[in-house]
C-alpha cells in the first residue's frame, strides 16, 4: 500500500503560508488607516490686524513628531507651511505671508499642531487645510478662515439741489467685506436709496458711500446703517432732516 504522507506535507504547508501571507496583508491595511484628523473649529472669523490660531489633531492621540506635517490654503501649489522630522522643508512654502506666520510644534508627541498667522489682512481669508503623512497613509482636515473689518464712523452729508428735494450721503470707509447699507426713516422702515458706490483700497479695505433723495418737506429723523454681514455688528449715524427745510 502506497504512503501518500509526502505529497500531502508540502499541500498543507502551501496552504499555511497562503493563510499567513493573507493575515499580513490584513495587518498592513489595517496599519495604513490608523489615524484621522480633526480640526479644533470648522470656521473662524478674525478681524484685520488680529491674529489666527488654526488648530488640529490626531484621533487617537499619538505622536506626529517623525511625519510630514503642515498647512496649505485652499489649494496644495499654495503652501503656507511644511515640517518632515520637525524639520522645516526650506523652499516648498509658496505663500506671500510666510514671514507672518509660525507652525507650533509643541504638542507634536500628542498629535496636535496649531498655525498661527500674524497681523491679519483681508488677503489672508480662505480655507486653510492641515495634513498628517505617515509613509503612505495621508489624511487632512480643513478650517475655513472668514476675515472682517468694522468700519469708521459714519459721515452724513446733505446737499440742497433745488427747493423741492433733499440729497441725504453717508459715507464710511475700512469696512470688509462689503456691508449691508440701509436707509431708515423714523418709524424703522427701509427707504430705497437713489445709489450705492464702493471703492477698494490697497489693503482690500472698502469706502461705502450711499446717497438718497428725499421731498424738502420730510420730517423726523432719518438713520444711515451700515452692517458688517459676517461679524453682526453695525454701524449707524442720523439727520433730523426738519431742521433743514427753508425758513428754519
Amino acid at each position: 500500500m502506497k504512503s501518500y504522507t509526502g505529497v500531502m506535507e508540502p499541500s498543507f504547508s502551501s496552504v499555511s503560508g497562503y493563510s499567513v501571507a493573507i493575515l499580513l496583508l490584513q495587518m498592513v491595511v489595517l496599519t495604513s488607516e490608523h489615524f484621522t484628523v480633526s480640526s479644533s473649529r470648522s470656521h473662524q472669523v478674525v478681524m484685520v490686524g488680529g491674529h489666527a490660531e488654526l488648530s488640529c489633531h490626531l484621533s487617537p492621540p499619538q505622536s506626529a513628531e517623525h511625519m510630514n506635517i503642515g498647512w496649505y490654503r485652499d489649494h496644495y501649489s499654495q503652501l503656507v507651511q511644511e515640517y518632515e522630522n520637525g524639520k522645516e522643508l526650506s523652499g516648498k512654502s509658496t505663500q506671500n505671508n510666510v514671514n507672518r506666520t509660525v507652525l507650533l510644534k509643541d504638542a507634536l508627541r500628542e498629535g496636535k499642531m496649531t498655525l498661527r498667522i500674524h497681523n491679519i489682512s483681508v488677503f489672508d481669508g480662505g480655507q486653510y487645510h492641515c495634513f498628517f503623512k505617515d509613509g503612505d497613509t495621508y489624511e487632512e482636515a480643513s478650517v475655513d478662515l472668514k476675515v472682517a473689518a468694522l468700519g469708521l464712523d459714519i459721515q452724513i452729508n446733505v446737499q440742497v439741489p433745488n427747493t423741492k428735494e433733499l440729497m441725504v450721503e453717508c459715507s464710511s470707509g475700512g469696512w470688509f467685506p462689503q456691508a449691508q447699507m440701509d436707509w431708515r426713516d423714523s418709524r424703522g422702515n427701509v427707504i430705497p436709496p437713489s445709489s450705492k458706490i464702493f471703492s477698494q483700497d490697497g489693503a482690500g479695505l472698502l469706502h461705502l458711500k450711499m446717497s438718497v433723495i428725499l421731498k424738502n418737506n420730510t420730517h423726523g429723523p432719518v438713520t444711515c446703517c451700515f452692517h458688517n454681514p459676517v461679524t453682526g455688528q453695525e454701524k449707524r449715524a442720523s439727520i433730523v432732516l426738519a431742521d433743514l427745510s427753508p425758513g428754519m
